[in-house]
């Protein structure tokens, strides 16, 4: 049955994951650059926002343009950022401990956060492929003797042209276990993000659109954040694993193509 997508192509905002929305690893998805040529010939504010903290939206614009799509720093948005805009809101000035990757570290530095790893505010997790025990033991000598648990997502596993590998929450784990204490997490499906991604774009909810391609963290998102949801067949969830949630989003699409008015 043919989905009516009308309503959907006159939002005026539009809120993109990109693992499994916009590529796998370094392997982009068909239709996608069908679909930001559909964006910016309609004049669409947009924003790629994503649960990885690795990459800084400059270095995330130059990925996507290694792929063939020219998309300007400004519509990128990440955990990594939205962890330090909610720190800066919470402890202005104050120090991090941090595992994690540059684009973590920058998004800190640039929030006015110094790095500390003796008495910081906080412990910081977020995506990273050299964690090792030693920074394990750091954090959790540094949360016992009461720094704060932030994690950048919730994300327990993240897709790779490879298949799926651990992620942040699963990193994350070991801290919890050993202090029994709970990380807070920034990333979606946290709201929190949600609410800084349309204030970055000055728009309203009713405005907006949120695709990805997770029931678990983007659809959530979308619908704890009062926002239509798209959720795109081309990554996590599927049509079997949608009815193991109790809710559904509001559009199922085969990918982003599809917004585009491709149907093949």
């Amino acid at each position: 049955m043919e989905v009516d997508i009308t309503a959907l192509q006159a939002k005026k905002v539009f809120i993109i994951d990109m693992d499994g929305v916009i590529y796998h690893g370094n392997r982009i998805i068909p239709h996608v650059a069908e679909f930001v040529e559909w964006l910016q010939t309609n004049k669409k504010e947009f924003l790629f926002m994503t649960n990885s903290s690795e990459r800084s939206p400059r270095e995330l614009s130059q990925k996507l343009d290694r792929m063939g799509l020219r998309v300007d720093e400004k519509h990128f948005y990440t955990s990594a950022l939205a962890t330090a805009a909610f720190l800066k809101s919470q402890c202005d000035h104050g120090s991090v401990y941090v595992i994690g990757e540059p684009g973590l570290t920058f998004a800190l530095y640039e929030a006015g956060f110094s790095m500390n790893d003796v008495n910081p505010d906080y412990v910081v997790f977020g995506e990273t492929k050299s964690v090792n025990y030693e920074k394990i033991e750091r954090a959790v000598k540094l949360v016992q003797n009461g720094a704060k648990l932030i994690g950048t997502n919730s994300d327990l596993t993240s897709p790779t042209e490879n298949g799926f590998v651990p992620a942040c929450r699963a990193l994350v784990a070991p801290i919890e276990l050993t202090t029994q204490k709970q990380a807070y997490f920034i990333g979606k499906p946290n709201p929190l993000m949600m609410r800084h991604a349309l204030n970055k774009l000055d728009s309203r909810e009713e405005d907006a659109v949120i695709i990805g391609d997770r029931m678990d963290t983007d659809i959530i998102a979308g619908i704890e954040s009062e926002m239509d949801t798209v959720l795109v067949l081309s990554g996590v969830s599927t049509m079997e694993t949608i009815n193991e949630f109790a809710y559904r989003p509001k559009y199922i699409l085969p990918d982003v193509g599809a917004i585009a008015g491709i149907t093949e």
